[in-house]
């Protein structure tokens, strides 16, 4: 089945054209939330998502085992939409967990889903090289998944300003 990768800076509304794209499925929309509310900012950020996405979505949330969640709801009558890679990293890098063997199992899950997938990251090589060593890793930890989830998506836009580049 097809999947999408959905890679952009933040704040470029890459998030409203993945919910666009899970809806013009005409499937059942079912949202994974990797973030974890840990202040005030992030729980006023997770509402508003909520608010934009509405009544007619579902919604778990998944800050670790993301590959076993889109295994365990993947049916070809669901539109999964992960968001977002970049906090699925985090939680992965703070909570010491073997990133490359988690990517890898992400990506098997994709590759073999029954359903459509739809996966949402920022694109963080972009900017200026961080300062500090954990936000160099975090940046070359969230580079090399996006490169290897990009490679199982069937397709993949860029967002830029509201506006998608098809990149493949």
């Amino acid at each position: 089945m097809p999947s999408l990768f959905v890679l952009g800076g933040a704040r470029s509304g890459k998030s409203r054209y993945a919910q666009q794209r899970a809806e013009a499925t005409g499937l059942s929309p079912l949202y994974i939330a990797t973030a974890q509310a840990w202040d005030d900012e992030m729980r006023d950020r997770i509402r508003l998502h909520q608010d934009e996405r509405g009544h007619a979505w579902s919604t778990i949330e998944v800050p670790l085992a993301l590959a076993e969640a889109i295994r365990r709801h993947d049916t070809p009558d669901v539109a999964l939409l992960v968001d977002c890679l970049t906090l699925w990293v985090t939680n992965l890098l703070l909570s010491d967990h073997d990133i490359e063997a988690a990517t890898a199992s992400l990506t098997n899950a994709v590759a073999s889903a029954r359903g459509h997938v739809i996966l949402v990251s920022n694109e963080v090589g972009l900017g200026i090289v961080p300062e500090n060593a954990l936000a160099r890793r975090f940046r070359d930890e969230a580079g090399k998944v996006n490169q290897r989830v990009a490679a199982a998506a069937s397709e993949v836009q860029f967002i830029a300003a509201g506006l998608n580049i098809r990149i493949k």
